[in-house]
């Protein structure tokens, strides 16, 4: 090889290099600046996870200040009378006073008309200080307790001092009766706030015509995934959630939806969780998504169903074929001495039935069942309400968590498929301090309660009619929130094994 040669050789191979050198610094600093830009935004996007969390705290922080307990506070002696009296009990809580006077809360004026009330109900009186203070709160009170106003007036108190367009609380409950409920009590106090109320059953686009600028949203789970999955609801502001008749919603299969729902709010919200019962199923949804809540209870401290004991409860045992017959019995002896009574039947077809009955028997019957659209529904309901009609006949769908003012009585033509929507049936009545009537007729197609009732009218002091205790003691218990006693736990693992014949 001549030297000219061995010269270009190295030259070519000193430029390969070079390039080589090049290429290498070109991806070197392409690699470079690839990483100083995921830092950055890296960077970028925690300041602005820092600022969200930051905001929502300082949100979260005005329920505390804005909505302040400002004295006088009651004296040592009233508040062990007021704990003993309405048996309160109160667990993983700070040793926070009950406010026992409208006086000692620092009220928005929208909020004034609530002094027309004489005091805060003892569930106000109790949650209020913790709602106030931030905390998370699990309430177990009876129905007709005053749970509504319990969870709603801090809430509104806090907005109405400081007013924003973006939505702040969301309130979700089972079924859309109870929704209107909470609706109808909570815009008496929101001149200045915007509240929503969607619900199934009747028009989705009329509901979204009126979602712009809400800062409260009621809600049932269905109605309000649906809009959420179609991108008319962003939950990502809300930092005040209410689960209203939590064993409710789980016991009508929502808890999926309920987990979706959780999921779309910021997990630095304050939670409230609202129950008449406290079964297993609600309490794995408190430890879910709540964060050391405080426990409020009041009246008897168990687990166990209780019935208000405000409320007298008469059981006739009779045959199955003298139901309807007895009935209109019952209804020419109350109909003088009750404004507003309320009579259960148990499939929307006896419910149906009974309503041409009575009113073929000249009755004032207004009805809510399953055979009803929801603007039917919705008439019957404000017709008893104001007075219009005397009765009110329903199925199950009314059973739970209505306040339906002066309902005296309860008639449950035909016995609920469960003890627990008993106990809600006839808590209906006796509402808000007062005392009712609950009369049911028994039959002996309903005998595989008969333990479970009668443990119920003992625990509540009343009869247990001698005809009752005839059925047994047995009790078949709800096993599954879903399926009821008729739930049945296999092993779905286990292959079927196979049976020849001969």
């Amino acid at each position: 090889m001549g030297k000219r040669e061995l010269e270009d050789r190295t030259e070519e191979k000193k430029l390969k290099k070079e390039r080589k050198e090049k290429k290498h610094g070109k991806s070197k600093d392409k690699k470079e600046k690839k990483e100083k830009k995921d830092k950055k935004e890296k960077k970028d996007k925690k300041e602005k996870k820092d600022k969200k969390e930051k905001k929502e705290k300082k949100e979260k922080a005005e329920i505390k200040s804005e909505s302040s307990v400002i004295g006088p506070k009651p004296s040592e002696s009233q508040i062990k009378d007021f704990i003993e009296t309405n048996q309160v009990h109160i667990e993983d809580g700070h040793d926070l006073s009950p406010i026992l006077s409208f006086n000692q809360i620092d009220l928005h004026s929208t909020l004034s008309k609530l002094k027309e009330f004489e005091k805060p109900t003892p569930i106000q009186s109790v949650s209020w200080p913790y709602l106030i203070n931030g905390n998370d709160v699990i309430g177990v009170a009876e129905t007709g307790s005053g749970k509504t106003l319990a969870f709603g007036v801090p809430g509104l108190n806090a907005l109405s001092k400081n007013p924003t367009k973006d939505l702040k609380i969301l309130c979700v409950s089972p079924t859309r009766e109870l929704a209107m409920q909470i609706y109808d009590n909570l815009i008496k106090y929101s001149s200045n706030i915007k509240i929503t109320c969607v619900y199934g059953g009747v028009s989705k686009q009329d509901q979204i015509d009126k979602l712009p600028g809400s800062n409260i949203i009621i809600a049932t789970p269905g109605r309000l995934l649906d809009l959420i999955n179609d991108g008319y609801i962003d939950l990502s502001n809300v930092n005040y959630l209410v689960l209203d008749e939590a064993d409710r919603m789980l016991d009508q299969g929502f808890e999926k939806d309920i987990e979706a729902i959780i999921t779309q709010i910021p997990t630095s919200r304050q939670t409230l969780m609202f129950t008449a019962t406290w079964p297993v199923e609600v309490q794995k949804l408190a430890s879910k998504f709540l964060k050391k809540p405080v426990k409020i209870t009041l009246g008897n401290v168990s687990n166990e169903l209780n019935a208000n004991k405000r409320i007298k409860q008469i059981v006739e045992v009779i045959n199955p074929f003298d139901k309807e017959k007895k009935l209109l019995q019952l209804l020419r002896n109350y109909v003088g001495q009750h404004d507003k009574i309320l009579i259960f039947a148990l499939y929307k077809k006896e419910a149906s039935r009974i309503e041409s009955l009575l009113q073929r028997n000249r009755f004032s019957i207004s009805a809510i069942h399953g055979d009803l659209n929801q603007s039917q529904r919705s008439k019957a309901l404000n017709d008893f309400k104001a007075g219009h009609s005397q009765i009110l006949l329903a199925t199950d769908v009314a059973a739970r968590g209505l306040d339906i003012p002066d309902v005296t009585l309860v008639i449950n033509l035909t016995f609920p498929l469960t003890i627990e929507d008993y106990v809600h049936r006839i808590g209906r009545t006796g509402r808000a301090g007062k005392t009712g009537l609950a009369h049911t007729l028994f039959t002996e197609h309903e005998k595989h309660l008969s333990g479970a009732l009668g443990n119920i009218l003992r625990g509540a002091d009343q009869e247990v009619p001698e005809e009752l205790l005839k059925f047994g003691g047995h009790t078949k218990k709800k096993a599954h929130s879903a399926y009821g006693a008729f739930f049945k736990d296999v092993d779905m693992t286990k292959t079927a094994k196979k049976i020849k014949f001969d």
